[in-house]
């Protein structure tokens, strides 16, 4: 599978480079050091030193520089090396590649492609850590399978009738009845009425006390999933005629389930998420309550892509067959696969003009420099 280069995905959480030592991260299959300098200012390196590829996330951070452990090659924060023990003259070519990098919503950000295209207002509007509104719990989890297959299973939640049942209580609602989905320009969005509900996930409700459910989410390239959810008197859907709540105010979201999908490898992937519940809205219960069933449901879900992975791979020219329920799926690859063929037509157009692309690390040279 393919990934969009140029968009920033979620490395690392904001709390891992508190500590100041580097930390060895992947990213598209990509080993990547993030660093934090003595004033606080984050950089990424490829984890690569220049000089034996001795990963520089076993380095140690010296004020605004990073020194690699090995042989002692110092670099600054533009990634040019700026000491080599006893040798004086150090040719300013020398130099790792470096990331566009960002802190946001307690999560770090890095922008994989092209760096002059890096665009910090292209990073999701996700309700972060610090928040002063919500109260949030978080965690991760790692899939032994393509991210796609994890990023699909969030955009199709009709699954959550049947893999669900045990964990979360779910009707058939989800699978019967098909969503509206609506394409944006890096994204789509998901939107769906369950009439007469119990309770789900993030949703309080007595099981003998029916509610109509809204259910709302974006799911943005390249994977960040952003979720509200909430409960009403049943009947108000066809109140409604079917429309989104008028209270639907996108500055007070009562409850937001969020997770950010990262292809670690080509068969490997992290899911970073964000359960934020709002403080005059359940506050701490609401957040409590939904990360004692949160494990359970992404257990469930880890189980069934890990397994379909291990099909996938015994399949020779496996396919999907595509069913109403998967247009949410269809629209998003579709988008994800047009801006891959941009990127490559763009790649194309700069290495005809002899311009590098600035994405594009050095090889090691095996000669003598500056000796």
């Amino acid at each position: 599978m393919t990934y969009v280069r140029n968009a920033w995905y979620v490395a690392a959480w904001s709390e891992e480079s508190q500590s100041r030592r580097p930390l060895g991260v992947r990213v598209l299959n990509e080993p990547i050091v993030i660093w934090r300098s003595e004033t606080g200012v984050l950089a990424a390196f490829e984890d690569r030193c220049i000089h034996r590829l001795a990963p520089l996330s076993l380095g140690r951070c010296e004020g605004e520089m990073l020194r690699c452990m090995y042989h002692g090659l110092r670099f600054d924060r533009t990634g040019r090396v700026v000491e080599i023990p006893g040798q004086d003259r150090i040719p300013n070519s020398l130099r790792v590649r470096t990331y566009p990098v960002a802190e946001r919503h307690g999560w770090i950000w890095v922008w994989m492609g092209t760096e002059s295209a890096a665009d910090e207002g292209l990073i999701p509007p996700v309700i972060g850590m610090d928040h002063p509104d919500y109260i949030c719990g978080h965690g991760q989890l790692d899939y032994d399978a393509e991210a796609r297959f994890v990023s699909d299973n969030l955009l199709d939640l009709s699954h959550v009738s049947f893999l669900h049942t045990a964990s979360a209580g779910t009707s058939e609602n989800w699978a019967r009845e098909r969503p509206k989905v609506t394409e944006q320009e890096r994204g789509v969005r998901i939107e769906q009425w369950l009439r007469g509900e119990g309770s789900y996930g993030s949703v309080a409700a007595d099981a003998a006390e029916r509610v109509d459910v809204y259910s709302c989410y974006d799911f943005f390239v390249p994977g960040v999933f952003l979720m509200t959810q909430d409960a009403y008197l049943l009947g108000t859907a066809d109140a409604l005629n079917g429309q989104p709540p008028p209270d639907l105010d996108p500055a007070a979201k009562k409850f937001v389930a969020q997770q950010a999908i990262t292809p670690l490898t080509e068969k490997t992937a992290r899911s970073f998420y964000i359960m934020a519940a709002h403080r005059c809205h359940g506050g701490a219960d609401q957040r409590d309550a939904t990360m004692a069933v949160v494990p359970k449901i992404f257990a469930e879900d880890k189980a069934m892509i890990e397994a379909q992975q291990r099909i996938i791979d015994v399949t020779p020219g496996w396919r999907f067959i595509a069913t109403t329920a998967d247009r949410g799926v269809v629209l998003f690859n579709r988008l994800v696969e047009k801006l891959v063929r941009e990127e490559s037509a763009r790649s194309s157009d700069a290495s005809s003009t002899g311009i590098l692309d600035s994405g594009t690390g050095p090889n090691l040279d095996r000669r003598l420099v500056g000796g």
